[in-house]
Parts: structure tokens; sequence; C-alpha cells
């Protein structure tokens, strides 16, 4: 593999040096069009808090960062819906919708509806509606052992169609994109005839295509929980330099896809109008136990320092490879994150097991079909009928210590945000916000996300091009009004995106 990044990085060299100034110049766009582009990178760095880009540019004048803030709008008030986790905050940016349009609520979920898939079903699951939804590595080929390379994913083509769950009426099986109820930019762009890319770190994320199944013309989904051959019983999250070394072939792809090719570098299609990737870096350097942050202020570690400069370094790799190119004066950069990390205090860590809400509600007579947890839980009841009695066997003082429980959602409550529970397959019965720091786990991570809290969802959001004039706008801002300024950067109407039919979301403010 290091061979191919060798390899890599000598043909693009070569090819950056065929570039005429000639190519650059037919590439401009007039500078009063202030976001109008031809194509648009758009990249999540995911885990990066809005104060994590400030202190990064401040202490490094001369990063890649700094020059994209230097002729951008830096959106310092921009949050993630909630639950702030990869599937919800990822289609926020290419839907413009929230788990209310969506009806996504995190990769790991519950659908009242579907049927178990035959894996489940195999393993002793009854064959009658109700199942937990999981797209994850869960269901690539392979899995758990990931048999073959898993560096060479591309979405659909490594999933296991036995791990998918079934439709209750044609008992055909749900592929990620049949889940997602909107349509997608990339199914927009794609249908008006431009080029489409992504890269991202699971097969599943094939949802990225759409209903159609068709959104996307390049799709590269290496497997971040694969095994790292680094370091035996580890997968790719376990280290700072696997993670590296991860992120690593995704930048290799963006670069090709730069260089008009496709992401293995071996065809030339052409560049993609939309296209781009995720970073896993920072998410993990602010996981590791060790890492993280070394103060309330939100000052780097040296795991996470040393995260943050690969970013940049690669953002800068990106840039340079634009230039050379003669596409950079044409290119929207919109760098933000599908999620934040809390808590950034590393004295506010309170690891608690959340198996004491299957065994909490049990006793109370009131069992789960199946509960999520992170850094806040969701719950699906067996008997939703039940709700209210789940929610008094929670809203004890004892049980709400115990938990670290801030706020019990359920009822009106939910319905103020998403669809009413009693109608809706996947909302879930029961939302349970947690005091900032807990985190539900067994094991030794220092931070997690999926809640509503600060550290969680208030994001970097930075949108630029060379003719933009620089400006840091506070006004408050969803990271879901990305997709709709995507759109109307390259000209298309942000209205062919079901969800902003749905949810009204506007473009940026000050990007027209």
């Amino acid at each position: 593999m290091l061979l191919r990044h060798a390899a890599l990085g000598l043909v693009l060299g070569l090819s950056m040096l065929g570039t005429s100034p000639l190519m650059a110049q037919s590439e401009a766009i007039e500078s009063h069009h202030q976001l109008r582009a031809r194509r648009v990178l758009l990249i999540s760095v995911d885990g990066l808090h809005a104060v994590d880009l400030d202190k990064y540019v401040a202490a490094h004048p001369h990063s890649a960062l700094a020059g994209l803030t230097g002729h951008g709008l830096t959106y310092t008030n921009a949050y993630t819906p909630t639950p702030s986790d990869s599937f919800p905050g990822i289609l926020a940016l290419t839907t413009g919708g929230t788990p209310y349009s969506t009806g996504i609520f995190y990769d790991d979920k519950w659908d009242r509806s579907l049927l178990p898939s035959p894996q489940q079903i195999a393993g002793g699951q009854a064959n009658v509606p109700g199942t937990e939804v999981l797209m994850a590595e869960n269901l690539d080929k392979g899995y758990p052992n990931f048999l073959g390379d898993p560096t060479t994913y591309a979405g659909a083509s490594a999933i296991d169609v036995a791990a998918l769950p079934l439709d209750p009426v044609t008992k055909q099986p749900v592929w990620p994109h049949n889940h997602l109820r909107v349509n997608t930019i990339f199914e927009v762009i794609h249908q008006a005839g431009h080029r489409t890319a992504w890269t991202d770190k699971h097969p599943a994320y094939e949802m990225l295509n759409g209903p159609s199944g068709k959104g996307i013309d390049d799709l590269y989904t290496p497997e971040i929980n694969a095994p790292n051959p680094a370091t035996p019983g580890n997968d790719y999250t376990g280290t700072i330099t696997g993670v590296q070394f991860y992120d690593t072939l995704k930048v290799n792809a963006v670069l090709w896809q730069i260089h008009g090719k496709d992401h293995t570098g071996t065809t030339h299609p052409g560049v993609p109008a939309i296209f781009g990737m995720n970073f896993q870096s920072v998410s993990v350097g602010q996981k590791l136990a060790g890492d993280g942050y070394t103060d309330a202020m939100g000052d780097p570690s040296v795991g996470l320092e040393s995260s943050l400069d690969f970013v940049d370094t690669s953002l800068g790799k990106m840039v340079d490879a634009l230039k050379d190119q003669g596409l950079y004066d044409s290119t929207l950069v919109i760098i933000t994150a599908k999620h934040g990390q809390s808590p950034v205090d590393p004295n506010a860590v309170n690891r608690i097991d959340d198996g004491l809400y299957t065994s909490i509600l049990a006793a109370a007579g009131v069992p789960e079909a199946f509960h999520m947890a992170d850094d806040f839980c969701m719950i699906w009841l067996q008997d939703q009928s039940k709700t209210a009695a789940a929610v008094a066997a929670l809203d004890t003082p004892a049980n709400r210590k115990a938990l670290g429980i801030a706020r019990i959602s359920a009822g009106a409550d939910i319905t103020t945000k998403y669809k009413n529970p009693l109608t809706d397959s996947r909302t879930p019965d029961i939302i349970v916000l947690s005091s900032t720091g807990v985190i539900y786990t067994g094991g030794s991570k220092i931070a997690e996300h999926g809640g509503s809290s600060e550290d969680d969802t208030h994001v970097a959001l930075l949108v630029s091009m060379p003719q933009v004039k620089a400006k840091r706008i506070h006004a408050l801002v969803q990271t879901t009004e990305v997709a709709p300024t995507i759109l109307r950067s390259l000209g298309l109407d942000p209205d062919a995106l079901q969800a902003i039919e749905i949810e009204h979301t506007p473009t940026l403010p000050a990007a027209f």
C-alpha cells in the first residue's frame, strides 16, 4: 500500500507539470458571482468544532486552513442536527434535512416495520416486523473477518445482501439507499448531467446514492473498522498513525479525482461537479485515551495536534492540486463536520454502562425493543402504551444520577422535532439527553458524539473561494443549509431537494 501512495505522488506530480496558464484562465469565474462555481469540494472533518478551527488558524497563520479562511465565509455559530451522529450529519449536508424528513436517526437504530435480515433470522431473531437496522461494518462482505482487501470497497459491491433487513411486503432486501426517504444533492447534480463522487468510512454510505440508488458515479468506501495489519488486534481507529494511514487512502482518491480520474487513478472520466470525503483523524484523536484535549479551553494534546496537522497538510495537497490543474478559481471548497465530540473538558468525562437502561426498564415491567446510547440514548419500547411508565422509571433521583440524565424527552416533546413515534416506524419513543461529559461505554474512550450538547453540535463551517472577501458570520446557522447552498452555487435549484420542500431549509446567509 505504501508503494501505491508513492506511485500516486509521482504520477500526480508529473501530471501537474502539464497544466497551462490558459487552462487556469479559462476556468476563472467572474468575481461578482460570489459563490458561483463549476464544482464543489465538500470536506467533513468529523469532530471539528468551531473553536478547533479558530484556534488552529490563529496558531498556524500560514496553514492551508488559514489560507482558505483568508478568502472564505467562516460561520462561527454553525450547528448540526440532533442526533449529532455521522449519518444524520452527512445527510444534513447532502439532503438539507434532519431526521424529520430523512427518517435516519443513527447508523444503529430500530425500525418497527421492517423484517430482520436473513442473518438475524438465522441467529434466532423472530421473523416478525420490528428489527435493529445497523448500517456500519456489519453490512460488509466477510464481516466480522473482513475477507479480502477492505481498502478496495466501493459501496454496494462490498455489502452482503444477507445482512440487509427485509421489506415486510416484498420480502426484498432494504439497501441503505432504500432506507433514505428523500433525495440527495448527488442525485440532483447527477440528473443535471454532471459527474458526482464521494468517499467515506463504510460501504453503507452507498445510502448517499439516494432513493434512486444512482446518485454517485464514483463511490469509494474503504472500511474504517477493518483490521489494521500494522497493529494486530486493532482496526484503523486504534491509533493516530493507523487512522492517518486510512485517511490517506481517501485523500489520494480525491487527488485522483481533481486530476479528472476515478478514485483508483485508472480511468479518466473528468473532474466531478461534486466530490469530497470525510476525515476520521480528528475524531479518533479526540476519542483515544491519552489524547483528546488538555483542558476545558480546547487546547489539543500532542496526538490531537498531530491529527489536525495531518488534515491541514492533506487539505494543502488538495488546494495545490486544484491550482496546478487550473481549477482553483472555479471550485467552491466547503469544510465542516458531520458532528462534534463531547466532552472537550477532559475533567468532565463520566463513563457509564448503558446496560443500566435495559435493567431499569425491565425491572419496571417496561421492556425495551432496542436502545442506542453513545453520549445520549434513544429508546424504542416493545409496548408503546407504556411510554409514560418508562419515563417514570427513568425519572427518579437515583436513576437520573446513575445514568447521568439531564433531560428526558417523550410524547409531545418528541413530536416538536420529529414525527410521531405512534405513527412513524422509526422515531424513538424516548430520547434521553445526558449531562455533558457522560459517555455510555465500558471502554476507555474519552469522548463520544450523538447528543445535543454544545460540544456535540457546534461545529466548524468554512465556505471558501478565491474571489470571496473574508468574513466572519455570527448568525446562528444549521449544517442543513450547506446542501441548498451547494446546489445554488452550481446554478441548480435547491427546491429540487425533497427535504428542502419539507423543512423549508434556506441557503447560508451572505453566501449569495
